[in-house]
């Protein structure tokens, strides 16, 4: 028998992983869950591991394997979600998973331009001019106009953006706190960072306790894009 929240946070791990391929961070079990810290999340997770309805794959970050769910399946006691980008896994060097069908169909894809490298760490330069285009399912993007992003740095991987993932961004020019934004700072930095507000002020949170918040005057942010979906490759 499951508790409450046991039950929550395994359906919320399964339904990510489901949509995505990826587990979802401590930080988001935290926050789907509205727990204070970490630590319950920690707590959570050995018990479901300890009853047979995980397993954490060792030598992996953030590694965990849904074994079974429990027999009262009720899509009414799932969490509610935040963000959960989308991911296409390249196949260089690795034998692919089966693709959805609708990757494989050239008439369901949609040409995206790369417009070079954003910092997911120290920021670097501003957003270059279109380098190349890339191919993407349709349904990743939705309504709106998009562009592609090259990742450098590791500020944000424990919400599963890596050094070297490539970004899908829908262009805006406002977010929702939590929501994962290009940001510009002071028209010469662009970075990739989940957005909050602090007051008057505009925090830029990174998703690695090894970089701190950056906090700005509203003046000297100014929002290119959200987040919708990441490609991954594998060399």
């Amino acid at each position: 028998m499951l508790t409450r929240k046991q039950q929550e946070l395994l359906l919320f791990i399964h339904e990510r992983m489901k949509e995505s391929g990826v587990p979802p961070s401590f930080d988001e079990m935290k926050d789907a869950l509205d727990l204070a810290s970490k630590s319950g999340i920690h707590r959570l997770i050995t018990a479901l591991e300890e009853r047979g309805f995980i397993r954490r794959l060792p030598n992996r970050a953030r590694a965990l394997e849904v074994i079974k769910l429990p027999e009262a399946y009720s899509p009414s006691l799932q969490p509610r979600r935040g963000f959960s980008p989308s991911v296409i896994e390249g196949s260089l060097g690795k034998t692919p998973p089966v693709a959805p069908k609708a990757i494989e169909e050239p008439s369901n894809s949609v040409s995206v331009p790369v417009m070079g490298r954003i910092a997911a760490g120290v920021p670097i330069s501003a957003i270059q001019n279109n380098t190349h285009d890339i191919t993407v399912p349709a349904e990743m993007l939705g309504a709106g106009e998009h562009y592609a992003l090259e990742v450098k740095g590791d500020s944000m991987i424990e919400a599963g953006i890596l050094d070297g993932d490539t970004v899908i961004i829908r262009n805006a020019s406002n977010a929702n706190p939590g929501d994962i934004i290009v940001a510009l700072v002071d028209d010469e930095e662009a970075t990739l960072k989940r957005f909050r507000r602090r007051g008057a002020s505009i925090a830029l949170e990174a998703a690695n306790p090894a970089y701190e918040t950056r906090i700005f005057g509203p003046d000297r942010v100014k929002i290119q894009g959200k987040l919708v979906g990441l490609i991954r490759r594998y060399h």
